[in-house]
């Protein structure tokens, strides 16, 4: 895996980069297997090398809302519990077979703290992901259900053409039937 893809700053060589690298610990994951479950407080975040994650909550209903999905390049985490130690409100499992890097708590603290410009890293990624976050909810309150489907098919392909349809649906805040509709209609271009 290339760790300079995820810890992108133009100021790091090479032997930082390994530094960072030897700092986590490469784990597989079976498609299903949970790496968060809603209460735990999370002690890691995930940089995935190969396949898709998936973070999820329940609502009032007890129906499972699909809140994120993580793929190649991308670190998936729960900010809130890591960072906060309080339990997670969120899941987070594997929806195909993975590679990850882990990183715990302690270790990311020491690169933080060891590494020049790691906390610059930091500060630059939470903006970035504070953004998305931003963008993907004005995008739920301004976009139509075919613009959210279009786009999350523009930005990752991967999530359409290996994620189960129900999952997509409960994150562009559809049912499984409006999403299928919209699949069909532009299916017929």
């Amino acid at each position: 895996m290339e760790f300079k893809n995820i810890y992108n700053h133009s100021l790091w060589d090479q032997n930082e980069i390994e530094y960072i690298k030897s700092n986590h610990s490469k784990i597989n994951l079976r498609k299903g297997q949970v790496l968060l479950k809603e209460g735990q407080v999370s002690k890691e975040y995930y940089c995935i090398e190969s396949g898709i994650l998936r973070a999820y909550a329940f609502d009032y209903n007890r129906n499972e809302i699909t809140t994120c999905f993580f793929s190649e390049s991308e670190i998936a985490i729960e900010p809130s519990s890591l960072f906060l130690c309080v339990p997670s409100k969120e899941n987070i499992e594997a929806i195909t077979d993975c590679i990850c890097w882990k990183i715990n708590f302690e270790d990311f603290q020491n690169l933080f703290h060891s590494v020049p410009h790691f906390s610059d890293w930091g500060r630059q990624w939470m903006t970035i992901e504070l953004l998305n976050s931003r963008q993907r909810s004005l995008s739920l309150l301004t976009d139509s259900a075919k613009e959210r489907y279009l786009q999350l098919l523009k930005s990752k392909p991967q999530i359409i053409k290996y994620s189960p349809l129900k999952y997509i649906a409960s994150y562009l805040g559809i049912t499984d039937s409006t999403l299928s509709k919209i699949r069909k209609q532009l299916s017929s271009f």
